[in-house]
Formats: structure tokens, sequence, C-alpha cells
């Protein structure tokens, strides 16, 4: 009976240190890969790998590459790939990347979530905290999406020629700062029809210059 329960916990034992063999070696092998090799039970859809498509000219997520981690940093270096559909020519093949993390990447190489709740004209400049994932077609080292402080630049929708005309045929009334947003303002320089003048000459020039925005810290289109 003794001998019984000692066999039983020597086969959980070595179950369990199977089990976590295999997770290890998954994980090695994506860590291989870059970090941008795609899961096996991830699902391709046709409209992002169409169909018969020649292998040299598959993107991600249609290929899984085995990167050079050892590779010197700018340096154009070679990554083994292998397609994982269908496709016209040799499933297997090489494509040349430049030896960089994704984060590396320039600004034109990924795309990022935009926000527009800060300040674009914030001196000195504000930035924002975002995710950013690389295109399709570039390859690079790591996650292809990561975090990234970019520069705060958005727009509202104001225009600065529609400001200045405001300024110069109604700023007297406030129309002007209605129309960037200042209400406060607005009501203030329409009761005193325009600070008698000297506001809304004031403000003329402010607008001219751009120093005076949009109230929600956009920038003018």
């Amino acid at each position: 009976m003794v001998l019984k329960y000692i066999f039983l916990s020597i086969f959980l034992v070595l179950s369990h240190c199977s089990h976590n063999g295999d997770f290890m070696n998954d994980r090695l092998g994506e860590k291989l890969k870059g970090g941008s090799a795609v899961s096996s039970g991830l699902s391709l859809s046709e409209e992002d790998c169409p169909p018969m498509t020649p292998c040299e000219e598959l993107k991600y997520p249609c290929i899984t590459c085995l990167f050079n981690e050892t590779c010197v940093y700018g340096n154009i270096t070679t990554a083994k790939c292998n397609a994982r559909m269908k496709c016209k020519g040799i499933p297997k093949f090489e494509r040349k990347y430049i030896c960089r993390f994704c984060y590396q990447t320039e600004r034109w190489e990924h795309k990022c979530v935009e926000k527009g709740s800060c300040d674009s004209v914030a001196s000195p400049r504000a930035y924002y905290r975002t995710n950013c994932t690389v295109h399709d077609d570039v390859l690079c080292l790591g996650r292809r999406t990561f975090a990234r402080n970019i520069p705060c630049n958005w727009t509202g929708g104001h225009r600065w020629s529609t400001a200045l005309f405001l300024s110069i045929t109604l700023g007297g009334f406030g129309a002007d700062r209605f129309y960037l947003g200042y209400w406060q303002e607005g009501i203030g320089k329409l009761f005193s029809f325009g600070g008698l003048g000297v506001w809304t000459i004031i403000d003329f020039i402010l607008i001219a210059i751009q120093y005076l925005g949009p109230a929600d810290g956009s920038l003018y289109i």
C-alpha cells in the first residue's frame, strides 16, 4: 500500500516537470523569434492574407520569422521566415531587415493611438504616453506593440482664417472668442462692446500671430 502511494507521488512529480518543461520550451521558442512570431493558434482571414500570394510578398501576421538577436544595431541583417498559409513559391525564404527593436523604429514605420485630451500649444511642449504598433511590412526585434511618449499635436477643427475673419468683422461682439471656445471672455467682450475697441484690437493681433488659439488646447487647421 505504501509502495503504491510512493509510485503515485513520483508519477505526479514527473508529469508536473514535463508540463513545465514544455511551457519553458514554448517561451524560449518565442524569445528566439524576437517576440514577433505569431502563435500557431491564431486564425488568419483571407482579408489579412490573400490566398496564393507570392511567398516573398507576405507580411505580418502571415509569416513567422526567426531573428538573429546577436546582430549589431543599425546593420542590415537577414531573418529566416516561414509562410503560415498557402502561397506561390517557396514557403521558406529569407528577408532583410534593420537590426533594431520595434520601439526603435522611425515614426513613419509605426502607428500610434492618438489622443485629443492634451494641450498642443503648451510651453514647454506637452507629451502623452500611448500605444504604438509597427506596420505589417516592418520586421523588428521584440514586441510589435509598445508604449511611447509622443508630442501633443492635434486639432479640434478650428480654422485660423475663420477666427481672423471673425475678429475683423464681429470682434467687437466677441464672435472670435465664442468661436475659439472662450465663452466667458466672449460674453464680457459682447457687453463691453469689445472693451471700447481696445480689446478688439488686442485680440485681432493675438489671433493674427496665432498666440491666441482654441480654448481646448488644439492647433489651428
